[in-house]
């Protein structure tokens, strides 16, 4: 498209320079943000191509208005401004992103037995993943409700089992494998089974009536 054109605000003044270029271009580099989809990103691309190709026309339109261009810019600006509302209206407010990529915890905080019970409810349904990733999210939940781990925002699943295993040295191999069992679902595109989700229920049991040991070691790291 082409770049603004200068329009004379009542035909015979200074022209009036449009900068429906940099409109344009700020309004692409919001879709290309990754809170939108990526199929959604590219009909709404070729939505605002549309409509900014409608509002250079209407610009030039109103050039030679009468009684002025001013009019018809006001017009213009106008309906601009109700139609990004509507957009805003329609997108909603983006969703914040996570602290880090690798977090544990994708949503705002729920106790262990509300881990369990998403858990539960997952398994019952067949959905394997989802159903490791809440147990595994209910044994770190269970390690924070009993001070055996400070809650942290962005810990990721691996630095729980590392942390966790110095107070509960017994458990430490299981947490590890609970870990990457969780990393596999989440990240690597793998798929679990029943079996991968009893084993994340058994530690979760497992650790929950386990008695932390301390020594001074673990208790500077855990500070």
């Amino acid at each position: 498209m082409a770049a603004s054109r200068p329009v004379a605000a009542d035909g015979g003044g200074p022209p009036l320079d449009v900068p429906r270029v940099p409109a344009r271009e700020a309004a692409e580099r919001e879709l290309s943000k990754p809170m939108y989809g990526e199929d959604e990103r590219n009909v709404l691309l070729r939505a605002m191509d549309a409509f900014f190709e409608w509002i250079g026309d209407l610009f030039d339109a109103a050039s030679g208005a009468t009684p002025g261009g001013w009019l018809g810019i006001v017009v213009i600006t106008v309906v601009v401004v109700a139609l990004v509302g509507a957009l805003w209206w329609r997108l909603g407010t983006p969703r914040r992103v996570p602290t880090s990529a690798d977090s544990l915890f994708d949503e705002g905080p729920r106790s262990a037995a509300d881990h369990r019970t998403a858990a539960d409810r997952h398994a019952a349904a067949g959905r394997w993943n989802q159903a490791v990733q809440e147990r595994m999210r209910a044994v770190v939940r269970s390690l924070e409700e009993r001070t055996l781990l400070d809650p942290r925002p962005g810990r990721t699943a691996d630095e729980a089992a590392a942390e966790a295993g110095r107070a509960l040295p017994a458990h430490a191999d299981g947490l590890r494998a609970a870990a990457r069992e969780f990393d596999d679902v989440t990240y690597g595109g793998r798929t679990a089974d029943q079996r991968a989700y009893q084993r994340l229920k058994d530690l979760d049991t497992a650790v929950e009536r386990a008695r932390p040991q301390w020594n001074d070691a673990s208790r500077g790291a855990a500070q």
